[in-house]
């Protein structure tokens, strides 16, 4: 077991935790909850020993293995198959091993490897690496492709498959459903169900914590409570202690009433579909997760679009190719307001290639795209936060679609996104992911879009501002498209399922647990596929380091004028510094000094305008670099 006495952890003079005292017992799986910034991820690198106490006593006993997913994917020549297998640790130790005993030709030595390489069940590892990367989405012409060629999400699900492979005795993972869809969401659940050792698993998403872990840590205000059960036991008695006082029950109730409304207002559609029983269940359920959320920072609401025509969009026998592949064909589909739908099918079956098309940022390849006048999207894309300017600060990035609104009523705007008093003026560069990912949600919510194209919104979210953009959604007058791997979201805003498999679109008539199902039935039939499918000539090591010399070739260039750029942006960066502190000096305004003023604000224009040339010549050469990153 791992022991923490009198633990307190800080982080410059922030306390993250005070005088914290936990056993973790063998084989416990432990959700581990709470805001951005409370410690959850400064607790993994103290136990990886990355991060030191600053008071107290860490006790982890030196035989324990801990595993966990690497935030950086090394430079690798190899496979992917080949990268994933060398997370166990232990058989590559032994191939190492019994290649020396080979070539000293030391027959007891090459027994004793081979007895211990049994008893590991070695000679099935590969099988195991490619089951592992199967479930998160490689196929199998994928698995032989050099590391390399992936982009950064796949890079992370690359090194989430490394860190299963490991033979450990306590596995940590630090949100591990982002940059995963729901198919491999489904997939991973399923897998730790029967993870044999300890788990510590820090996740926002409320059903994959119910189905894998049996206690719930909870850290809030530099504490950490530990709860018996899943997460849905874990609201229940957090709802029981904070009914205990008399303010926080009439605040429940208020959201309560507030909740039922909802329920009423689809109990109406429950005869229809599926999907809208299920919501309502979920809705019903919000009476005790209200009381959890009862504090959250985060309380906002779409504004009422001005105009929502009828069809929004509409989709007739369209088509989307890519070279010789064919991702989508004969799509039908028209999108009225107060459509709730969302996007469900395997892993690369179109999902995001169809939210794209009717965003209008993709082109079909046959068929027609209309839009209703007075369309307005708002779009949140998996890679939104990218678009974000680092240099600028949230005040900044809203001021450029809200030009004619005072500066109050964008502060208290950017304030119920959680950005109040001095962190409106702080550069973005500074945010946390889930600080960039609520941001670029603001700013989409500002413009009162008609339609609502999200796909996957709730990456890097805590539990709160996922609940926060439920209820807003459950307000939306307008049409909503959704793509989720919260399955949460998923049953609390939409009421259709539409399904992308096999190149086509169709209704889905089952919930989401039917989906579970036909999924597991669907990978059985690819797999069944693959088997009879004639063997293709393995790729051989001397050609996949081909393959990646020349990637790494033409890469080479766009990494180099994105870095070039950058440096250019911080020298002007550097060189407006000295004019600021110019313009801040009041003498510099007296009658006498009107030249020098003259003088230094013709230097700040010029400055200005090579800093927003250098700025979007970067941008234009980072978007380069990820879609060479992205073509594999």
């Amino acid at each position: 077991m791992i022991t923490l006495q009198n633990i307190t952890l800080r982080r410059g003079k922030h306390v993250l935790l005070e005088e914290l005292n936990w056993t973790i017992y063998h084989k416990q799986r432990i959700g581990i909850i709470g805001a951005n910034g409370s410690g959850k991820t400064s607790l993994f690198a103290m136990l990886l020993g990355q991060l030191q106490a600053d008071l107290g006593q860490l006790d982890i006993p030196k035989q324990l293995k801990l595993a966990h997913v690497a935030q950086e994917t090394p430079a690798y020549h190899g496979s992917a198959l080949e990268y994933v297998l060398e997370g166990d640790i232990e058989l590559q130790s032994l191939q190492k091993e019994l290649q020396i005993a080979e070539e000293d030709n030391d027959g007891h030595r090459i027994a004793t490897v081979h007895a211990r390489l049994g008893e590991i069940d070695a000679y099935t590892a590969p099988a195991r690496a490619a089951q592992l990367l199967n479930g998160l989405g490689f196929n199998h012409q994928e698995q032989q492709k050099p590391v390399s060629s992936f982009s950064g999400g796949w890079r992370v699900r690359l090194n989430l498959a490394k860190a299963l492979m490991c033979r450990s005795d306590v596995l940590l993972l630090d949100e591990p459903t982002n940059h995963l869809d729901l198919d491999a969401v489904l997939w991973l659940e399923n897998w730790l169900m029967y993870y044999p050792g300890t788990l510590l698993l820090i996740s926002h998403d409320r059903d994959f914590l119910d189905h894998v872990v049996d206690h719930i840590a909870h850290f809030s205000h530099q504490h950490l409570k530990v709860y018996a059960g899943n997460y849905s036991t874990f609201e229940q008695q957090l709802a029981n202690d904070l009914l205990v006082q008399q303010a926080a029950f009439e605040k429940q109730q208020k959201k309560i009433a507030h909740l039922k409304s909802f329920i009423d207002r689809f109990r109406a559609k429950a005869s229809k579909a599926k999907q809208a029983q299920s919501r309502i269940k979920a809705l019903e359920k919000m009476e005790t997760i209200s009381a959890v959320q009862m504090d959250s920072p985060f309380q906002f609401h779409f504004k009422e679009p001005s105009k929502c025509p009828n069809p929004l969009v509409r989709l007739e026998d369209v088509s989307i190719v890519y070279g010789n592949r064919t991702i989508l064909s004969e799509v039908n589909l028209g999108i009225a307001p107060n459509d709730r739908i969302a996007l469900i099918g395997p892993n690369g079956a179109g999902k995001s290639s169809l939210i794209k098309l009717l965003a209008g940022e993709l082109t079909q390849t046959t068929g027609r795209r209309d839009t209703g006048s007075g369309l307005k999207i708002g779009y949140f894309a998996q890679h939104q936060i990218d678009h974000l300017v680092l240099t600028e600060t949230p005040l900044d990035h809203l001021r450029k679609i809200a030009e004619r609104h005072a500066e109050k009523e964008l502060r208290t705007f950017l304030g119920s996104f959680g950005f109040s008093d001095n962190r409106v003026f702080e550069a973005v560069k500074n945010f946390s992911g889930g600080e960039k990912s609520r941001l670029a949600l603001a700013l989409i919510v500002w413009q009162q879009p008609n339609l609502l194209l999200l796909d996957e919104p709730t990456n890097h979210l805590d539990l709160d501002m996922r609940y926060a953009l439920s209820m807003a959604l459950q307000e939306y007058e307008g049409a909503v498209i959704l793509v989720s791997h919260d399955r949460f979201l998923v049953r609390t805003t939409v009421d259709q399922l539409l399904l992308v498999a096999d190149g086509t679109l169709s209704t889905f008539t089952g919930d989401l647990n039917e989906y579970e199902r036909w999924l597991t039935d669907y990978r059985k039939r690819d797999a069944a596929n693959f088997l009879t499918q004639p063997a293709k000539p393995p790729v051989s090591r001397k050609s996949l380091r081909q393959e990646d010399a020349k990637q790494r070739e033409l890469r080479r260039p766009l990494m180099q004028n994105v870095k070039k750029l950058a440096d250019e942006l911080a020298f002007l960066e550097k060189q407006m510094i000295p004019i600021e502190t110019q313009l801040a000096d009041v003498e510099i305004y007296e009658e006498q000094n009107k030249p020098k003023l003259q003088e230094v604000l013709a230097k700040q224009t010029q400055l200005q305008q090579k800093l927003k040339m250098t700025e979007e010549a970067w941008l234009t050469a980072s978007e380069k670099l990820e879609l060479h990153d992205n073509k594999e």
